[in-house]
């Protein structure tokens, strides 16, 4: 494919902090940099990730904050309407105003890319999405979604976007991968404090501790309740920066997958996290949602734990099962769902488009 002129704007892709946009956003331009493509990233100067900024200047794009809308009017039209194509993605403040900009103003193709999926939908039926209105959407050439299966065409026929399109989420095995380091805990988590996936990461995690004092277990993230109980032999980590990610995962017998209510009941919605964990060949047990199947055989290459019960019963398996769970899904990922299948895919998707509509 051609070298093309590519334009992200994104909640962030400088700062990791209480996000899973950044590393997902990392992955993606580094690919397709890696392609041969030109990319700039603007993200809004947000005071909360102004402290946390664990990649201000990123190798493979251009990154840029604004602080404004009319800042990023005067300093980014003229990159925004040379662009072969243009993404706004979800949760970017004011979107609504930004996409508004950047449909008015971009003369190549505009893409809105949805790593909330189910979430954006759901607020757009009551009417509280803060950055897409119902109205937009029709106005995107493609709507490139985290979340798959049926979704897509409910989003084509409900919201009228002329074409939806998976965009899962995707791992950079350059640093995600097996690693000898000492095991440290027998089961771990790694995610933002979110009251729907509480329940879960109780029931899987924090009851088994409780019921083997001898094991040992670690959650890490931020955002969760001062007063929340935890077991003596749950490890609590604030926060873990990504460059910490796969040494994390490499030191755990089994790691948890915790999907948040609404991406189970639209289904194909894997997290990062999901890919993450099994590019280090760590064995994931993880809650149950339609369509994990078609991404990881449950069984084979993930273990689906209903209750506190069963999540016991995995701790329990043995090294050279366990080990052979957690390659099998090393080798699915790897073939599958790595940052470079992405940027080929969206690649594709581009290639799509651009022989049927015409530039503005």
């Amino acid at each position: 494919m051609r070298r093309l002129k590519l334009v992200f704007l994104g909640l962030s892709i400088t700062s990791s902090w209480g996000n899973g946009h950044a590393t997902t956003y990392r992955a993606l331009l580094q690919a397709l940099a890696a392609r041969g493509h030109d990319i700039v990233f603007l993200e809004r100067d947000a005071p909360w990730y102004a402290g946390n900024r664990d990649m201000p200047e990123p190798p493979y794009c251009v990154a840029r904050l604004y602080r404004s809308l009319d800042e990023l009017s005067a300093g980014y039209g003229h990159t925004v309407a040379a662009a072969d194509a243009v993404i706004v993605g979800s949760f970017v403040p004011q979107g609504v105003e930004v996409i508004r900009w950047v449909q008015a103003t971009a003369r190549g193709i505009v893409g809105f890319y949805d790593i909330d999926t189910p979430v954006t939908l759901s607020a757009l039926e009551r009417g509280s999405c803060a950055y897409l209105t119902a109205e937009q959407v029709p106005g995107f050439d493609v709507y490139l979604s985290f979340t798959g299966g049926p979704t897509l065409r409910r989003i084509e026929k409900r919201l009228g976007a002329p074409r939806a399109r998976a965009l899962y989420c995707s791992v950079d095995p350059a640093h995600y991968r097996p690693e000898a380091v000492p095991l440290r805990w027998d089961l771990g988590y790694l995610g933002t404090y979110s009251d729907d996936r509480q329940p879960t990461l109780e029931r899987l995690l924090t009851v088994p501790a409780a019921r083997a004092p001898e094991r040992r277990f670690v959650v890490a993230g931020p955002m969760y309740p001062d007063d929340l109980p935890w077991p003596t032999n749950v490890e609590r980590i604030i926060h873990l920066a990504p460059a910490l990610h796969g040494r994390f995962y490499n030191a755990q017998r089994f790691t948890l997958n915790v999907t948040r209510a609404a991406m189970i009941t639209a289904g194909w919605s894997p997290s990062v996290r999901l890919f993450e964990a099994a590019a280090c060949a760590t064995p994931i047990i993880s809650d149950w949602w339609e369509g994990l199947d078609t991404l990881l055989r449950p069984g084979d290459e993930i273990l689906i734990a209903a209750d506190s019960e069963e999540a016991c019963t995995y701790l329990q398996m043995g090294d050279t099962q366990r080990r052979r769970i957690g390659e099998a899904a090393r080798a699915r990922v790897l073939s599958e769902h790595t940052a470079e299948h992405r940027a080929k895919q969206l690649e594709d998707y581009l290639e799509e488009i651009s022989a049927t509509v015409p530039v503005r």
